[in-house]
């Protein structure tokens, strides 16, 4: 897909919008004469008792003349010492001194008071969509490979808008259904509110480092008979066990509470789900007749599993 021009300036204006945020336009990083590439030496020098220059410059990008007059001026404020290292004088080692982990102490306290101030100021809600954003954002663009923890959840507020606006845009993109399946969603998901049993219905959000990548609900169907219901993954999340742990929390807890079976309805076009489903012992019991529905022609399914 092409970069817009449109693309470029929410980036640009992003990055001036939150640079104001965290101050590091000003004279110096959280009230300090320290600028933010001067803070991020220190910090990065703190984490171990010698760094050797080289290696330091390489994990920050920096040059290598301008990481040289850094470190003289720390020197020379006695921030830092320098030296050959041991048996190889053509590497130079770099450590903070106790003046300088004085210094190091400060920017993190300060920082830290910073950090809270922010958070502390934000809504629940707000700051949970706040650090969800923050971690995908360094999913995407950072160098750490994306968490394979899947966490289940109850509900919260703002979940079941969720669940609704995703499976329309899912089955939108993926199956090519219309509104009217969304419309079932959001009848099903009205249902489940007006009429909860807790004691023999729930509901779960699976999430993966703070953000939601899919749902379910167990709800009744019958005196005996649990059904479950609008289970979807979003499609980065698949291959995590998300799926998996979502089916396995429904068959769980319609064991735990009394049923004596589960069923899902779904379709022929779900083959994914349907390897989800066999593998935690669900068989196929009935195909449905094609019929129309959703602007499409559905071949409806009817799994079971004995509880």
């Amino acid at each position: 897909m092409e970069v817009t021009q449109e693309d470029v300036g929410t980036v640009r204006a992003f990055n001036r919008f939150y640079t104001g945020v965290i101050g590091v336009l000003g004279e110096g990083l959280v009230r300090s004469p320290y600028s933010l590439t001067e803070a991020r030496v220190i910090f990065e020098l703190a984490q171990r008792t010698d760094t050797e220059v080289l290696a330091l410059r390489r994990a920050l990008g920096l040059d290598a003349g301008y990481l040289s007059r850094m470190l003289a001026r720390f020197e020379a404020d006695g921030l830092v010492v320098r030296e050959r290292a041991a048996g190889d004088a053509r590497r130079q080692i770099v450590r903070l001194t106790p003046r300088g982990r004085e210094v190091f102490a400060m920017l993190d306290e300060r920082t830290v008071a910073e950090i809270r101030g922010l958070l502390d100021g934000l809504a629940p809600g707000d700051r949970r969509r706040l650090l969800a954003a923050m971690r995908a954002i360094h999913a995407v663009l950072g160098d750490r490979p994306r968490s394979d923890g899947v966490v289940l959840r109850p509900l919260r507020p703002g979940d079941l808008g969720w669940v609704v606006e995703r499976n329309g845009a899912l089955y939108d993109a993926e199956c090519g259904w219309d509104r009217t399946y969304e419309a079932l969603v959001a009848s099903v998901v009205a249902g489940y509110v007006r009429d909860h049993d807790p004691e023999r219905e729930n509901a779960w959000i699976a999430e993966s480092d703070g953000v939601r990548v899919g749902g379910v609900f167990c709800v009744k169907r019958e005196d005996g008979v649990a059904q479950l219901r609008l289970l979807h993954v979003e499609p980065d999340a698949r291959g995590m066990g998300a799926g998996a742990a979502l089916v396995d929390a429904c068959v769980r807890f319609a064991a735990e509470a009394g049923y004596r079976e589960i069923m899902l309805w779904t379709t022929a076009l779900q083959r994914p789900a349907h390897r989800l489903y066999e593998r935690a012992g669900f068989v196929l019991d009935e195909e449905e007749p094609p019929a129309e529905m959703f602007g499409d022609v559905v071949h409806g399914q009817v799994w079971r599993r004995k509880l």
